[in-house]
């Protein structure tokens, strides 16, 4: 039996902040330290994570509306200054690399679907132990911002794949909405910046509160593996 007849899927296409990147804390402490800077009201935490995974300055909007739109350009330079003053601090979650490393060996296409920047995603993807892991992405600057299904279109068109063999796996409706639109399915990780409510209505096919139980119902999709 040929390995795309036991393989679920074809293509897995992550999200990245608060998927795979530990960045969630601090991009919310960024967007209400940016708000604050250009004169707005600092947005509490669960209006500033919401917008985690839209584009930059729609997710800024959103989480400011009180901030007069001359100002955008400022809070997005506001946002950046933040945001690279600290991402030393930032880290894939734990088990990242080993369940790539294990999709990998099981033939399985993996991309990134992000609304960071090209230049935002570039510099994230420094590590090491990722070459050779990622054989595809697409961001929000370089095609349509989530929920828009434009970028899964794109990599499921590049890497012909049909919706049903493509997987989303993401932390936020965003995400989940934009594989709904796309005709994929979905797994929502419930340790990044959507809570589970806000996540159900997109009906994903499981519910993931770590990467190892990710990688656990990956497994038994393969009893053999």
């Amino acid at each position: 039996m040929s390995a795309h007849l036991t393989r679920p899927f074809d293509l897995i296409a992550f999200d990245w902040d608060g998927t795979l990147f530990d960045s969630t804390q601090l991009i919310t402490r960024c967007i209400q330290a940016a708000v604050e800077d250009v004169g707005g009201q600092r947005p509490d935490a669960t209006r500033a994570s919401y917008v985690i995974g839209m584009p930059l300055m729609a997710a800024l909007a959103h989480a400011a509306p009180d901030v007069p739109e001359r100002l955008y350009p400022q809070l997005g330079e506001r946002y950046r200054f933040h945001y690279k003053k600290n991402e030393h601090e930032l880290a894939l979650f734990p088990g990242v690399v080993q369940l790539l490393e294990w999709l990998k060996s099981e033939h399985y296409l993996v991309a990134i679907a992000t609304g960071k920047s090209r230049a935002g995603l570039n510099a994230a993807l420094h590590f090491e132990a990722l070459k050779g892991l990622i054989d595809d992405s697409r961001t929000a600057d370089e095609t349509a911002g989530k929920p828009d299904p434009l970028m899964l279109r794109e990599l499921m068109s590049t890497n012909d794949v049909a919706p049903h063999r493509t997987l989303m796996i993401g932390d936020t409706s965003h995400d989940l909405e934009m594989a709904k639109r796309a005709g994929c399915p979905s797994v929502a990780v419930t340790y990044g910046a959507h809570e589970d409510h806000e996540l159900q209505k997109y009906q994903p096919l499981v519910f993931a509160d770590s990467v190892q139980a990710l990688w656990d119902w990956f497994k038994a999709l393969h009893p053999a593996s």
